[in-house]
């Protein structure tokens, strides 16, 4: 859904604008879907936290969400604490049971379960066709974003790839920390050039650091968060997709 028309695409020459333009791209939500992800780490926390509590001789009355429960959650922001207290924790056991979240999110049998959002491909396709500068920008580790690009065949569509020094920085989801990596990407020679500059996201991070940076943001629902939650940061435009958010900024019908 469009929240409002930018004036750049309602008044410039599409073809000319098209070469001019980069699109700097969030990776998990928009690009990677990892709802599986976070919620199979969600599942294996609380039988590890079960299985740590049964050793010591006390017994955890759980009430695991559901995964779309679980997911709507997520989407509406609600702190994992209120996550861990609504699966039946209390005290001290939810300090444990984010400790071993932390500590599965990025093992490496639960970043299998992350998956290529559908359309993905053939929009980065036709935005190399059109020009379009592309870069990716994200909390996740600089390493673990190299590796899924290349495992994923989607590495040669960018120019630059800027990921994160701590590993759980994608966790964590902080925007100073997104604006840092977002500013440091933009300073790079080959951006340098560029007369318009676009981020999509799906979270307050990407939101957040592209407005400090006075630079217009596409959000997408297909992530971590609502169209609800996203309307009130006031992005330029809210999509479904990285696909349809794309369609929109070359100004061309949804593949």
């Amino acid at each position: 859904m469009q929240l409002l028309e930018h004036p750049c695409i309602a008044h410039k020459d599409l073809r000319s604008r098209r070469s001019q333009l980069t699109l700097f791209c969030d990776l998990d939500g928009p690009l990677i879907d990892v709802s599986q992800r976070y919620y199979q780490t969600y599942q294996t926390a609380l039988t590890q936290l079960q299985g740590q509590y049964r050793n010591r001789g006390c017994s955890l009355l759980l009430t695991p969400l559901s995964a779309r429960q679980f997911w709507e959650m997520k989407q509406a922001r609600i702190p994992d604490i209120e996550i861990a207290r609504q699966s039946g924790l209390q005290n001290k056991q939810i300090d444990d049971f984010l400790q071993h979240v932390r500590a599965i999110v990025n093992h490496p049998q639960v970043l299998g379960q992350d998956r290529v959002q559908p359309g993905v491909r053939e929009a980065l396709a036709r935005l190399h066709r059109w020009g379009v500068q592309l870069a990716v920008v994200t909390l996740r580790s600089h390493a673990q974003a190299i590796q899924i690009l290349h495992q994923y065949d989607l590495a040669h569509w960018f120019s630059h790839i800027q990921g994160a020094q701590d590993h759980l920085a994608a966790y964590d989801n902080y925007a100073e920390h997104k604006q840092a990596l977002l500013a440091k990407t933009m300073s790079q020679p080959e951006f340098s050039n560029q007369n318009e500059r676009w981020m999509i996201g799906d979270t307050e991070a990407d939101i957040l650091a592209a407005q400090a940076l006075g630079m217009s943001c596409i959000a997408v629902t297909c992530g971590m968060r609502s169209h609800d939650y996203l309307q009130q940061l006031q992005p330029t435009s809210i999509h479904g997709s990285f696909a349809i958010a794309t369609s929109f900024l070359l100004g061309v019908e949804a593949a």
